[in-house]
């Protein structure tokens, strides 16, 4: 599969003077391609603030270096502007960092996680999802890499960029295509849990057979359904009960 990386204008954003320009030039494009990236933790429980955001049309990417010059009020107002679209990927943790930094409204910004489902993909994963979109990849290389540092290579700039940009193009060809009805994502939804059960019933059904024992009948989807439905009435049930003893000992 061909690689597919941004090709355009590049302008790493880490002096406070530069953020007027960056912002009025955003200002002036209806829709926008976000991303954002962090300093990577290997231990859990640690987690460090955004270091930068990025936020490309088809032609230009800003790098905002948040850990230089913070988080502007300029870019605040962007991402609260109505009038602008901002299209991220899971980006409800990117506004959430954004807002541990200075914190803002956010308006008009979409998630096509929450979209993907309506054009009959279920992947989440902005490579998985270009590759579908576009047949093509791309690469994912630097995304463990320091993002603090004092300076950006240039293939951390390249990547940055490419997935904010990634993002608008997705969002783009989604919108040029018609979405399916209510009826037929649920459908897609039901058809992919069933594949999923069956893959995990095979994996079972070969560990069992590998220790000498024989795999028994499985269930269907609308068994498991109907019995995971019957065991919620039966538990509603018991709580009924038990609400009504409860009374009785109290009067």
């Amino acid at each position: 599969m061909p690689v597919a990386a941004f090709d355009g204008e590049v302008i790493v954003v880490d002096k406070p003077e530069m953020v007027e320009d960056a912002v009025a030039y955003l200002r002036t494009q209806q829709v926008i391609g976000v991303d954002t990236e962090a300093r990577p933790s290997f231990t859990r429980d640690i987690h460090y603030p955004t270091a930068l955001v990025q936020i490309a049309s088809r032609e230009r990417c800003y790098l905002f270096r948040l850990t230089h010059i913070g988080m502007p009020q300029e870019l605040a107002e962007l991402f609260a502007n109505p009038d602008i679209c901002k299209v991220g990927l899971a980006f409800k943790d990117d506004i959430n960092g954004l807002r541990r930094r200075r914190d803002f409204t956010p308006a008009n910004c979409i998630d096509i996680q929450k979209m993907v489902a309506q054009y009959g993909i279920l992947d989440m994963g902005l490579q998985k999802l270009f590759a579908i979109c576009f047949g093509k990849k791309i690469s994912k290389a630097q995304q463990l890499t320091n993002w603090e540092n004092s300076h950006l290579t240039p293939e951390q700039a390249r990547y940055a960029s490419t997935d904010a940009w990634a993002t608008l193009l997705i969002y783009e060809d989604l919108l040029a295509h018609e979405p399916l009805s209510a009826e037929e994502v649920i459908a897609l939804k039901r058809e992919e849990k069933e594949r999923m059960i069956e893959h995990q019933q095979e994996i079972q059904d070969q560990r069992l057979r590998e220790q000498g024992i024989e795999p028994p009948p499985h269930l269907t989807l609308e068994e498991r359904e109907a019995r995971q439905a019957e065991k919620r009435r039966e538990a509603r049930k018991r709580k009924r009960h038990n609400a009504a003893e409860r009374k009785k000992k109290n009067k």
